[in-house]
C-alpha cells in the first residue's frame, strides 16, 4: 500500500518524502509546484502535478497507487499575506482540505496526518499553551487550519475517519545530511530571511516590532527543527497503523527564543555582522507562542534529539549555500 504525500515538493513535505523513501514506505506526492520544487522529491517516488483540492485526480490517484493514508502538507503558509489576501487562503487551505478528507472517507480511508499550525491558538493567554488552550487565530491563516481541524473532527465523527493533527510552532533547519531545506527563494520564516541576509542575499534583516511584552520587545517563538518534526510524522503514522485513536498533538520544543536572540545567533554562527532595521508591527502576529508538547512524547512516543539553535541556523546556513551554488549553476 502506499503513502500519499500532499505537497510533497514543498520545503516539510520533501523531508517528510526522504524519510518515509529511506524507509522503505511506497510514497506518491501531489503537488502543484506553486512553492515546490520537483527536483526536491527523493529518488524514484511519483510525482503527479496538481491541487489536493481537485476530486477527480485524488479519486482517480487513489485506487491507482493503492493510497492507504494520508499526509497533508499542502497549504499557503504566509501569516501577512493571508491577512492581505484572505479568500485565497480559504480556498487553498480549507476548501482543498475539505475536498481531500471527502476523497478519504468516499475510498475507505481511516490514516489521515494533517499539517496544522499554531496559529489555531492565537495570542495565547498561557505560555507555554497546551492542546487544551482555547483556539482564537488571530489571522485567516489560523482560522483556515482551523477550520479544517474541525472538518477532520466532524468526519471521524461520522464516518470513523481516523487522523492525527500536528499543530506545528516554528520549523526550522534542513535535512542533517543536506538533501532538502527551505527553497523558496522568497520565504518568510525569520531564520531563513537572517541567513540569506548574512550571505549577502538581502541589504538587512527587517524586525516587525519591538514593543511587544516580552524579555527584549520582539516576538517569542518556539524554533523545531525539521526533522525532529518528520519523526513526529513517523510516528503518528504508527500510532494510526497500530489502531490508535484520532489525536491533536503540538510539535514543539517547549521554550521560545526572541527574534532578536535569533538574530545574534545567526551572526555569531555565520560570522557577519549584517544590519539590522526595526519597522512595525505586522498584522496577524501573536507576542509569544511556545509549545507545551508532552503529549505528542507520551502518545506518540516521540523522542526529538535535534534541540540546538546554533545547529539549526548552520544547517539552514549550509542550505542556502548550496541552494546559491544550484542556482548559480543554471
Amino acid at each position: 500500500m502506499t503513502i500519499l504525500v500532499t505537497g510533497g515538493a514543498g520545503y516539510i513535505g520533501s523531508h517528510m518524502v526522504l524519510e518515509l523513501a529511506d524507509a522503505g514506505e511506497p510514497v506518491v506526492v501531489l503537488d502543484n509546484l506553486s512553492t515546490g520544487f520537483a527536483w526536491a522529491i527523493a529518488e524514484g517516488v511519483s510525482l503527479v502535478v496538481g491541487d489536493s483540492g481537485d476530486q477527480a485526480l485524488v479519486e482517480r490517484l487513489i485506487p491507482q497507487h493503492r493510497v492507504d493514508a494520508i499526509i497533508h502538507f499542502a497549504a499557503s503558509v504566509v501569516v501577512p499575506e493571508s491577512v492581505s489576501d484572505p479568500l485565497r487562503y480559504y480556498r487553498n487551505n480549507t476548501v482543498n482540505t475539505r475536498a481531500l478528507i471527502e476523497c478519504a472517507v468516499n475510498a475507505g480511508i481511516d490514516h489521515f496526518i494533517f499539517s496544522s499550525t499554531a496559529a489555531v491558538y492565537g495570542d495565547p493567554a498561557q505560555i507555554p499553551v497546551p492542546e487544551t488552550a482555547p483556539t482564537q487565530p488571530v489571522s485567516p491563516y489560523g482560522w483556515s487550519k482551523l477550520m479544517s481541524e474541525v472538518m477532520l473532527r466532524d468526519a471521524g465523527r461520522a464516518h470513523g475517519l481516523r487522523y492525527t493533527i500536528l499543530r506545528y510552532f516554528n520549523v526550522a533547519g534542513a535535512d542533517p545530511r543536506g538533501r532538502a531545506g527551505q527553497s523558496s527563494k522568497d520565504a518568510t520564516h525569520l531564520i531563513k530571511r537572517a541567513v540569506q541576509t548574512a550571505l549577502g542575499l538581502h541589504r538587512r534583516i527587517e524586525i516587525f516590532g519591538d514593543d511587544y511584552p516580552t524579555r527584549d520587545g520582539t516576538c517569542v517563538r518556539d524554533y523545531i527543527q525539521v526533522t525532529d518534526l518528520i519523526d513526529a510524522h513517523l510516528a503518528a503514522l504508527r500510532h494510526l497503523r497500530a489502531g490508535g485513536e484520532s489525536v491533536v498533538l503540538n510539535c514543539g520544543y517547549g521554550h521560545g527564543e526572541t527574534v532578536k536572540e535569533v538574530v545574534e545567533v545567526v551572526k555569531r554562527v555565520s560570522g557577519v555582522d549584517f544590519p539590522v532595521q526595526v519597522s512595525g508591527r505586522r498584522a496577524g502576529d501573536p507576542a509569544a507562542i511556545v509549545a507545551k508538547a508532552e503529549r505528542a512524547r507520551s502518545v506518540l512516543g516521540w523522542k526529538p534529539a535535534r534541540d540546538n539553535l546554533d545547529e539549526i541556523v548552520r544547517q539552514a546556513l549550509d542550505w542556502e549555500r548550496r541552494l546559491h551554488n544550484r542556482r548559480a549553476e543554471g
